[in-house]
Formats: structure tokens, C-alpha cells, sequence
């Protein structure tokens, strides 16, 4: 594995402050990303304990976004029009915003994080409240085994691939379909968003890597969909190598040709990626340094761990962005990793109050602006380091 970017010492992305010990020192990781010649894996090089990152306090909830609720419903429509499982398994159930689409009991979640698991549970949910393993997958397959295992945004953030994919291959019926969602490697790099890398982001994939690890456990991307969540995915519709009913289809090698193309398999592409977050940094930094000069009311807007790392490498601090709104009840009134920027309650953006807005969570931009059109509409700019530092 070869370094190509190195991110600073970094605190832990969801590890928010409190006033009691906003004044402690915070733990912080090297945060360096490599490129393996040979998996053309992207990786986080010094990885942390994931009971650090995912336990009883996760912040993160998918049904607060109406963009990520929509594109699972569209999801379960169509899951349920082509391939009409009869069991159904999600890896990474969250707050249950995907299986919520579906008959309780035709569905069964795997979550981790105690507080995520309750709250679908209290639904009336089978939740096991569970890290995904071949133990648990032997549990849960021991009446019925799987017709459709789904994941979103999860993959990324297990190191043991052995441990992921022999659960899976106990779990999966024999004609049963994986269905597997992260950050497209190729948006990543072409959009300079080196924020897709953080503590919970081991990875990154792209259609060539994640082929060759498949490969291994005797498992054949079949079809791959590029959407628009997190900002850019790649979706994978995955099968068993001896599967017959589902055929290969053109978007496999469209979507191999694509990134071959632009050099996802060549060191040479990220070092010049490496290059471009270091002229990213200066470009944001001197946008916050001219607007602060003119006396500009700066506030964030998404206090997500994508920030964390920007305002963390850029060094941004709370003199700059004066506060953070967001919507996440769990965030409110506690303080950014690091930066130590306070957190708001979200409120309709108002012009005579804010100048500008820094897009935390600029891969919900489109949600964003549908949602404060009276702000743009009487002169309220935002400012983007994706893919390039801009007023907009």
C-alpha cells in the first residue's frame, strides 16, 4: 500500500464535544490514504477501533434526509418489481429507512449501534443489534436462508472482508442477489472531495477493486448503477459465480472502461489527486480569509464527519464559521471535533442574519437549495470545496 495523501492528525469525525469536555484533549488518528498497485484498493492507512465509532451514540440517522429516504423507496420498488425476495437482509439497517419499505416480516436488520437498533426495533422490526459475522449470519440463516442482502454505506467501514463475505455466503440463498452501496472512487478523486475520507471510511471502492476482492469469495458483479447519494455512489448488483438466472450486463464494462480511463488503476492518479487537495486547501482557506476581512457573517450548514475533515485539514476554526446548523437532535448544543464549533438547531437561513454558508453537507446540496430558495433568491451565497473552492 502506498501513501499518496496525508490529511493531518485528525479527531474522531462523530466524536462531538460537549461543553464538559470541549476543553479536554482529544484523541486524533493520522489520517494518510494509500493506493494498492495490485487490489487497486484506496484505503485509510492507520485504522480505529470500531467500538469508538460505532456504539450506543451514533449520530448519524438516514431517515432525517428526505433525499435518502426517497431513494430508498424508489430502491424497495424496484427490489420489489425485478427480483420479489422473500426474505430480505440489510446490513447496516441504521434507523430502518430501507426496510421500512417493506412487509415487517419479510425483513430482518443487522445494527450495531444500540441507540439506531432501538429505535427500529420500537417499530416493530427483527433487529439483532449486532457487528455482521459469520457466527450471527449461522444464526440468522438456520431457519430460512436469504433471498436479497442489501448494504448501503456500510462495506466501507469493515475492515475483516474474510469475516463480510463468508457471512454472507452462509447466509445467501443459492439464487439469492447482494446488493451492495458506497462512495464511487472515480466521483471521489474527479471531484477532489477528499472528504469521503474519515475514521468510518476504511475505503473507498471502485467497480475494479471491489471485482477483485469479489472475486475471492466466488462472487460476480452483474449489473452497477451510478446515483447521486453521498456525493456520487456506485450500486452493485451482486451474484454467486454459478448463478445462471442473472446475466452480466453492459454497465459492468462501462463502468470498468470509465474508470480504467481516468487512471483509477495507476498511482500517477492519485498523486496528482494529492496535488489538487493541497490547492483545494489554499483556494478555501483564502475564501474564509477574504470574507472574514470584509467583516461577512460566516455559519455551516450540516455538521456532518465529511466536515470534520475539511475544517480539520483546513484548519477552520469557530473565528470563521461562527456556528453549525443541523438537524440532528443528538448534535444540537454540542460542539465539532476539533474545530469546536458550536451546533445549532436548524433554522430557515436568513439573509439579514447570514452572509454565507459553508455546505457542510454538500452532497445533499440539491435538497439544500430546494429548501432555502428565499436565502438564494435575496443574494445568500454558499461556499463548496468540491469540486473546487467556490462562492455559489
Amino acid at each position: 500500500m502506498k501513501k499518496f495523501l496525508n490529511l493531518g492528525y485528525q479527531p474522531l469525525a462523530n466524536s462531538y464535544l460537549t461543553k464538559k469536555n470541549i476543553n479536554k484533549k482529544e484523541k486524533r488518528f493520522n489520517l494518510s490514504v494509500g493506493f494498492d498497485s495490485k487490489s487497486f484498493l484506496v484505503s485509510i492507512l492507520n485504522t480505529v477501533p470500531k467500538e469508538k465509532m460505532f456504539n450506543k451514540n451514533y449520530p448519524y440517522k438516514s431517515s432525517e434526509s428526505f433525499t435518502m429516504r426517497n431513494q430508498f423507496k424508489i430502491l424497495s420498488n424496484k427490489i420489489k418489481k425485478k427480483f420479489n425476495p422473500g426474505l430480505i437482509l440489510e446490513i447496516g439497517s441504521n434507523d430502518g429507512a430501507f426496510i421500512s419499505n417493506f412487509n415487517k416480516r419479510s425483513v430482518i436488520g443487522v445494527e450495531p449501534c444500540k441507540n439506531l437498533a432501538n429505535l427500529t426495533i420500537k417499530k416493530g422490526f427483527k433487529i439483532f443489534p449486532n457487528y455482521w459475522n459469520p457466527t450471527l449470519a449461522k444464526k440468522i440463516a438456520k431457519k430460512n436462508k436469504i433471498d436479497l442482502i442489501y448494504s448501503a454505506n456500510t462495506l466501507s467501514h469493515i475492515e475483516d472482508f474474510d469475516a463480510i463475505f463468508n457471512a454472507i455466503d452462509l447466509a445467501l440463498s443459492e439464487n439469492g442477489i447482494l446488493i451492495l452501496e458506497d462512495p464511487s472512487l472515480l466521483e471521489c478523486i474527479k471531484n477532489v472531495a477528499y472528504d469521503q475520507f474519515y475514521c468510518e471510511h476504511l475505503y473507498v471502492f471502485s467497480t475494479i477493486s471491489l471485482e477483485r476482492i469479489l472475486s475471492k469469495f466466488n462472487l460476480t458483479i452483474f449489473s452497477v448503477e451510478n446515483i447521486k447519494t453521498h456525493g456520487g455512489s456506485n450500486r452493485y448488483y451482486i451474484k454467486r459465480n454459478n448463478n445462471l438466472i442473472y446475466k452480466i450486463d453492459s454497465s459492468v464494462k462501462q463502468n470498468i472502461v470509465k474508470e480504467r480511463n481516468f487512471g483509477l488503476h495507476k498511482i500517477s492518479t492519485y498523486k496528482s489527486f494529492s496535488k489538487k487537495v493541497i490547492k483545494s486547501k489554499k483556494g478555501l482557506n483564502k475564501i474564509f480569509s477574504d470574507l472574514n476581512k470584509k467583516n461577512k457573517k460566516i455559519i455551516g450548514y450540516g455538521a456532518t464527519a465529511k466536515s470534520c475533515t475539511v475544517l480539520n485539514y483546513c484548519k477552520i476554526q469557530k473565528r470563521l464559521i461562527k456556528f453549525f446548523y443541523d438537524t440532528t437532535s443528538y448534535k444540537i448544543g454540542k460542539y465539532l471535533p476539533g474545530s469546536k464549533i458550536e451546533i445549532k438547531k436548524y433554522k430557515k437561513l436568513d439573509i439579514k442574519k447570514i452572509n454565507y454558508v459553508f455546505l457542510g453537507a454538500w452532497n445533499f446540496k440539491d435538497e439544500i437549495f430546494k429548501k432555502e430558495k428565499k436565502f438564494v433568491k435575496e443574494g445568500g451565497r454558499f461556499i463548496t470545496h468540491t469540486p473546487q473552492p467556490r462562492i455559489i
